[in-house]
C-alpha cells in the first residue's frame, strides 16, 4: 500500500500517522488557568518528545479545539509559560482518557477527576500526586506549524520530581530509573493504548 498525503484529507492524514508512529509517549500537561495557580487545566497530548539535552527541552504539538478556539492548555501556555508535564502510568489510561474531553475553560479536569494536586518543591507549581514522574517546565519557544496551525511548543525543563519506587542503583553505583516499575501509558490509534509487555535490552557491539 502506497499513501500519498497530498491527495488525502487532513483527518485521514493524521488517523495513518497516528496508528504508524506508535508507540508514542503521552504528556499529561498541567497548566494553571490564572496567574495565582488557584486552577488548573489538564489534558494529555502524544505528538511529544525530547528533542534536545542541553538545555533539557520537550516537545509539544497541540491542534485548537473543535470550535476553532485555542485549547485551555495553548491558552495558558502561551499567557503563562509554565506547565508540569507528567508520564502516567498504563493503570491510569481511563484518567488520560477523560482528560482529554472538552471543556468550558475554567472548568478543572482535575476537579471532575477527583485527582489530587501537591506542591512541586521549589518550582511554585502542582504536580499529580497520582503521577509517577513529573517535570516543571518554562516555555522556551512557540511556533506555528502547518495549514490550519498547529502550535509547536518548545519547553524547558527546569525540574524533575521522580517516585523514588521507580528508581534504582545500578552496579556502579549510579541512579537509575527502572521503566518496569514507571509502567508508562503509551498511545497508539484512535481509542487503543499500549502498556509495556516485555523489556529487553540489546547488547551493544
Amino acid at each position: 500500500m502506497i499513501l500519498q498525503p497530498e491527495n488525502m484529507a487532513p483527518v485521514d492524514i493524521y488517523h495513518a500517522l497516528t496508528q504508524i508512529i506508535i508507540p508514542r509517549p503521552v504528556a499529561w500537561l498541567l497548566t494553571p488557568n490564572d496567574d495565582q495557580a488557584s486552577q488548573f487545566n489538564l489534558a494529555p497530548f502524544s505528538f511529544f518528545n525530547v528533542v534536545c539535552s542541553d538545555p533539557p527541552i520537550l516537545m509539544l504539538s497541540m491542534g485548537n479545539k473543535t470550535s476553532g478556539e485555542a485549547k485551555d492548555s495553548v491558552r495558558n501556555l502561551t499567557e503563562r509559560q509554565r506547565g508540569v508535564v507528567h508520564i502516567a502510568t498504563d493503570s491510569q489510561a481511563q484518567w488520560v482518557t477523560d482528560s482529554a474531553q472538552e471543556m468550558a475553560f475554567g472548568e478543572s479536569e482535575v476537579e471532575r477527576l477527583g485527582l489530587e494536586l501537591v506542591g512541586f518543591e521549589g518550582t511554585g507549581l502542582q504536580r499529580l500526586a497520582a503521577a509517577p514522574i513529573a517535570l516543571a517546565c518554562r516555555l522556551y519557544q512557540h511556533l506555528e506549524v502547518g495549514n490550519k496551525p498547529q502550535n509547536l511548543f518548545l519547553v524547558e525543563v527546569e525540574k524533575v520530581w521522580i517516585d523514588d519506587r521507580v528508581c534504582f542503583e545500578d552496579g556502579k553505583g549510579r541512579v537509575r530509573f527502572d521503566a518496569d516499575r514507571i509502567k508508562p501509558l503509551a498511545r497508539l490509534g484512535g481509542s487503543e493504548y499500549a502498556s509495556l509487555d516485555e523489556v529487553f535490552r540489546i547488547d551493544r557491539r
